[in-house]
């Protein structure tokens, strides 16, 4: 067997096996409620998982290191095959009973949303279906905003390169601490904690306890299913400041929030991607309330303020909540949003988007083009979060930045083209508005994405949703590779 195909199947197996123990421990639910009919679904995924990852890794065990090609084919891999395999409760579960689940395009989807943090959805009575799949919707969502690997090397520790170079393929380079393993264990505590705090707020505010478990952990994930059909709207304010604050957590990096835990405030606070943050939320804000008072004849600036605020937060850290009905706002507050949704969080974070990290450096890197064109006899130092880079290193980080947000918009541009063909009556912005939330991993909608659109639209959102979790370069070099190319 080719090397390479061997670290790859042995990299699914290791990720399968540890899936398959999370979908396991998912039978506590229908357990608890009584919905012993859920079993079967669940313990047939889990059965899938254990069988597919016992069978690869004990047949390449053996298997050399992993190269940084071998991770990302990995990593495209194992999104693809354990969002399809984790459709399989939702084949199975609905609210019209077992046996009679969802058509298998939606159930993919479903799944695919899921895992990729995205929170569009097929179900249109999520109210009406079972505890279990309620909680099944919610866990993926909230394994899957951390990242499938990184719950791999938390729980299967790999000595040698392979754990970074795997860490780097699912998107994620800064560490909390030297080693790998002890930063992806610590970003699991920090997710443990925050979550933990984050139901018993919800509880303070009057959530129910079955809902604050849920809301907090979609909302940390920013992954944005809800458990009530009308997602955040008939909660009070003091409830969507809480959903709020988890959403803007769970779009500030990792290792940032190590440093707020450790009590390095004024580090914390001088994250570049931190201050972008608020930067953006403060004037993005200010903007989308200015607009949607005066377009949407409010009665006061306040209600305003506090819808705008809310979905502007669920946009551009890409969780997809809401507490309003966007698609009635007028075309400019959604190109607002859309923009958000395109910019996304933190890297390193559980949110989706560009990131802001290569929105800094692309805006970093026009300015001081603009400069070395104005002042052609002069030096430029190239300063980025506190560290100075050299003219080699400031390239870099600008082409990166660069190709990946071109490569980004490009996709963008052919599921914006393809679902305007597919679906040709419906509104140029609305289906602009859908799929950069699909890509953006975020889950708004205009109510372009429903059980109702052509299959073909479905499976274009699949995709980007796909390429938006892994940042591009890894499909890319999957499809390569299946085409024979090295």
């Amino acid at each position: 067997m080719n090397e390479d195909l061997k670290i790859i199947t042995k990299d699914l197996g290791s990720i399968f096996l540890v899936v398959g123990i999370m979908t396991f421990f998912v039978i506590i639910v229908p357990l608890f409620f009584g919905e012993y009919e859920a079993l079967g679904p669940i313990l047939l995924t889990a059965g899938i998982f254990f069988l597919l990852g016992g069978s690869l890794y004990k047949l390449d065990k053996n298997a050399e290191e992993t190269d940084f090609k071998c991770a990302m084919i990995a990593a495209a891999l194992a999104w693809l095959f354990v969002s399809l395999i984790s459709s399989i409760p939702f084949l199975f579960m609905s609210e019209y009973g077992i046996n009679e689940g969802m058509e298998p395009v939606d159930a993919v989807f479903e799944s695919f949303s899921g895992w990729s943090g995205t929170g569009l959805s097929m179900i249109i009575n999520v109210e009406g279906i079972s505890h279990t799949l309620q909680f099944w919707r919610s866990i993926i969502q909230w394994i899957g905003g951390v990242g499938v690997i990184i719950l791999t090397l938390a729980i299967l520790a790999r000595p040698g390169t392979g754990s970074f170079t795997l860490y780097k393929a699912e998107g994620r380079e800064e560490r909390t601490h030297p080693s790998v393993i002890s930063t992806v264990r610590s970003i699991w505590w920090i997710f443990l904690i925050y979550t933990f705090f984050g139901i018993i707020l919800l509880c303070i505010t009057g959530m129910p306890l079955w809902e604050a478990i849920n809301h907090c952990m979609t909302s940390l994930s920013t992954g944005g299913f809800s458990v009530i059909n009308d997602s955040m709207t008939s909660y009070g304010v003091w409830t969507q400041l809480v959903l709020i604050l988890l959403m803007i957590f769970g779009a500030i990096a990792f290792v940032t929030h190590h440093d707020l835990l450790k009590g390095k405030l004024k580090k914390f606070i001088s994250d570049p991607q931190v201050k972008a943050l608020f930067l953006l939320l403060f004037v993005g804000t200010v903007l989308l309330s200015l607009i949607n008072y005066f377009t949407l004849n409010y009665p006061d600036f306040f209600q305003a303020l506090q819808e705008s605020i809310f979905q502007f937060v669920s946009a551009i850290t890409c969780t997809g909540a809401y507490s309003t009905n966007v698609s009635s706002w007028s075309n400019s507050a959604k190109l607002i949003l859309s923009t958000a949704m395109v910019v996304g969080g933190a890297a390193g974070s559980t949110a989706g988007g560009i990131k802001l990290f290569r929105a800094i450096l692309l805006s970093k890197g026009v300015l001081w083009r603009t400069k070395q064109a104005i002042y052609t006899k002069r030096i430029f130092s190239h300063k980025l979060g506190g560290r100075f880079l050299s003219s080699e290193e400031y390239k870099d980080e600008v082409n990166e930045a660069a190709v990946i947000s071109f490569l980004w918009l490009v996709f963008l541009f052919f599921g914006v083209i393809s679902l305007s063909v597919l679906m040709p009556h419906a509104e140029t912005m609305d289906i602009v508005f859908d799929v950069c939330s699909a890509q953006g991993n975020v889950g708004l909608s205009t109510g372009v994405t429903g059980p109702t659109m052509p299959f073909a639209a479905k499976i274009v959102l699949i995709f980007n949703m796909w390429i938006g979790r892994l940042e591009i370069i890894p499909i890319i070099v999957l499809l390569r590779s299946l085409i024979g190319k090295d």
